[in-house]
């Protein structure tokens, strides 16, 4: 039986001043806060970093999107783009993307995650201003891999950000939200991009009034964020003494087994050497393929339906209004019963049942319900396994430099998968797409399959530990007992 203990605020603060938090005995005990001023830690964490958080990665989808915008306004006659050359400037963005999402990761861990991030935004929202001063497409294709470097690390480093402060069974409902936030820059970037583009009587191009508003405005929120995200739950001035003191209690006990555990790269990537962490980057390469192929192509998906240019851009609206709900109804799910691999397998299934039933309908003009139905079940699923992905591996990796080197290769891997995608939807496969769909619904299938099996796994790896240590915690262990990782007798899967 687990000793179980309660802390209150003075108790926390005299365990940190002796450093008692080292002592294996408390390592044993699972620790009990009283509920009503963990509640109020955490409202204060919401209120200050998700909102903060969430406007920076709306800029930051805004400033890695707005070529699209800009196309619409004729960037592409204006610099004279011929051939596939629109093509590949998209496609460079994620050359550098890929490259530089570990080592920016690394260094956000080592300098730390308030530094590191407010730069890396002042650089993309600079490389948007530098877009409106291209003159030619070569020096735009110059300012499209800045802005994939600078952007590599940022959702990485807003991942491990928040598990310095949040419990693993808190961790994905948060995500959730901050990712619904791409929902809105999506919505807002149309929107802006109508009215930037109605400016009359301007020497400048409407595209080019695109990247100064959207790079500035992004240069001060990175300013903002410089002032505003605290570095961690020990200088969040905004909580007492008190609460300081318990949400570091909170931290030690259920995230991270050494809180601000210094950087050494050899160690962090040690986390390479074990084979559940390719499991999991197996999971965000089939992960990938589903949701870059929901987020490229739904348009021409629901194209086939036979409605007008208009009302197709509409009736996306509600299949990816779905896709965000189903989002936050899985992660808060997941949250609740501090279950990660079942709901995940949930996120992945789902879409492969909307790709195969849209498959399947061979005359789509006699059966368009079912097939907008399917529509809405490609969406329901793409987003949460990217959400639940990320906060499972982060949950089963106590320590903080091995668990910013998988996030930082993670999760820029299921973005590569944008190149898969882009080649499975030909154009001369229109209006059926056979090959895109069967091949995104195998990818979705076989993410499906590993993340149960890997639940599976885990489950039974906890009771044979449990019945060789005859001490059934039901994988309940304070992280700073996990620290030496699955090698450790003591060691238990975050399921």
């Amino acid at each position: 039986m687990r000793k179980r203990r309660s802390w209150d605020g003075s108790e926390a603060a005299a365990l940190l001043e002796q450093s008692v938090l080292a002592d294996e005995d408390l390592v044993a005990t699972a620790i009990d806060i009283d509920p009503a001023l963990e509640r109020s830690i955490c409202r204060k964490l919401d209120w200050r970093l998700l909102p903060a958080l969430s406007i920076m990665y709306l800029f930051n989808s805004l400033d890695k999107s707005n070529l699209g915008n800009a196309k619409t306004d004729g960037i592409d006659v204006d610099l004279g783009f011929t051939g596939n050359q629109y093509n590949l400037l998209l496609s460079i963005f994620y050359v550098p993307y890929v490259l530089f999402a570990l080592p920016l990761t690394l260094v956000g861990k080592r300098y730390g995650v308030t530094r590191v991030l407010p730069a890396l935004m002042l650089g993309f929202g600079s490389m948007s201003l530098a877009s409106s001063a291209c003159q030619t497409w070569a020096s735009l294709m110059v300012v499209r891999w800045f802005l994939g470097m600078f952007e590599s690390a940022f959702f990485p480093l807003v991942i491990y950000y928040l598990t310095t402060f949040y419990r693993r069974g808190e961790l994905a409902r948060r995500l959730a939200v901050f990712y619904a936030a791409s929902n809105v820059a999506s919505a807002f970037s149309g929107l802006l991009s109508f009215g930037v583009f109605q400016i009359q009587n301007s020497r400048l191009a409407g595209w080019r009034w695109l990247f100064i508003i959207e790079g500035i405005c992004t240069v001060f929120a990175a300013i903002g964020a410089a002032f505003l995200l605290p570095r961690d739950v020990s200088c969040a001035r905004f909580l007492t003494a008190e609460e300081r003191s318990l949400a570091f209690i909170r931290i030690q006990s259920d995230s991270s087994a050494i809180v601000n555990e210094p950087l050494n790269i050899r160690e962090a990537l040690k986390v390479f050497r074990h084979p559940i962490t390719w499991g999991w980057l197996v999971l965000e390469v089939c992960l990938g393929v589903p949701l870059q192929s929901v987020s490229l192509f739904l348009p021409q998906i629901v194209e086939r339906l036979g409605y007008s240019t208009v009302k197709t851009n509409l009736y996306t609206v509600a299949p990816n209004a779905t896709g965000a709900v189903a989002l936050l109804i899985l992660a808060f799910a997941s949250d609740r019963y501090r279950l990660r691999s079942l709901f995940i397998a949930i996120g992945f299934a789902l879409p492969v049942i909307g790709f195969l039933t849209y498959l399947f309908i061979a005359d789509v003009a006699a059966h368009v319900h079912e097939a907008y139905l399917a529509c809405f079940l490609m969406t329901a699923g793409t987003a949460a396994p990217s959400v639940l992905l990320s906060t499972w591996f982060s949950n089963n990796i106590p320590s903080e430099g091995q668990r910013a080197a998988l996030t930082g290769v993670g999760v820029p891997l299921a973005n590569l998968m944008g190149i898969v995608s882009s080649n499975v939807f030909r154009e001369q496969d229109k209006p059926q797409y056979v090959l895109a769909l069967t091949v995104t619904a195998i990818f979705g299938a076989v993410g499906a399959i590993v993340s149960t099996v890997m639940g599976m796994w885990m489950r039974l790896d906890n009771i044979r530990r449990e019945k060789r240590q005859n001490s059934w915690v039901r994988g309940q262990v304070a992280t700073m007992a996990l620290s030496e990782g699955p090698a450790h007798p003591g060691f238990r899967w975050f399921l």
